[in-house]
């Protein structure tokens, strides 16, 4: 039997739902998910301290729901933790998993991969949506290094002898991308995941795309991630 194909009650995995103040999407996300991921993964929805019933919305659904100090990378460390099966999934509540979402996981079996991420589409698609998430797959494809709209999965004892996601407030994806290529190179899984756009709709596809630009170089060249926390959620209003 392949030792990492799905059996009746040991799940293949576990899935982590990283939320604060999602009430309006936390439905829509989890009704999404593929049939085959209710099946064969545990489900974790970690709330950052939500003012609203996102939790309650949730509880609507076969999840573990769990709570923990706000921040997502505190988040997903409390949801991996104490996890079951040989792979961690780590979703954003505006990202879609794609349909063949189970198939393309059960290739990795007795591989060497330890890590990876999925190509994204942006939605809506249309302009410039698709060329930003084109320059999204080729910068990850060219350096290696991941984000959190890609949806990263990670083998559970890779990502435990790593530390798991260091506890900074933000780029927490960039941080654990760095040190997980220093072992070896992210897989790219072509299947796409499709993540919303709210956030370049909402303060402007050209300030975005700079900012993002901009926080990313600053954190390379040693800014405080505390610092630019502080200037995301600035501008970000």
């Amino acid at each position: 039997m392949n030792p990492e194909a799905p059996v009746s009650g040991t799940p293949l995995g576990t899935l982590v739902i990283p939320v604060r103040n999602e009430a309006q999407q936390i439905t829509a996300a989890l009704a999404a998910l593929p049939a085959a991921v209710w099946e064969h993964w545990r489900v974790r929805v970690v709330d950052g301290g939500s003012e609203d019933d996102t939790l309650v919305q949730a509880r609507a659904f076969p999840v573990e729901a769990l709570s923990s100090a706000p921040g997502r990378a505190r988040q997903m460390n409390a949801g991996a933790r104490d996890a079951v099966g040989h792979w961690l999934v780590f979703l954003h509540v505006d990202t879609r998993l794609p349909a063949d979402f189970q198939q393309q996981i059960l290739t990795l079996a007795n591989t060497s991969v330890q890590w990876g991420r999925f190509d994204v589409t942006l939605e809506p698609q249309r302009w410039p949506f698709p060329l930003i998430a084109w320059f999204i797959n080729q910068r990850s494809a060219l350096t290696g290094v991941c984000t959190g709209d890609q949806t990263l999965f990670v083998r559970r004892d890779f990502f435990q002898a790593l530390g798991g996601f260091a506890d900074i407030p933000l780029m927490e994806d960039v941080a654990f991308s760095l040190r997980a290529r220093r072992h070896c190179r992210p897989l790219r899984l072509r299947s796409r995941v499709r993540t919303s756009a709210r956030r370049w709709q909402r303060h402007g596809v050209v300030k975005t795309v700079l900012l993002m630009w901009w926080l990313r170089l600053a954190y390379r060249l040693g800014v405080s991630p505390h610092r630019l926390h502080h200037w995301y959620y600035g501008s970000s209003g």
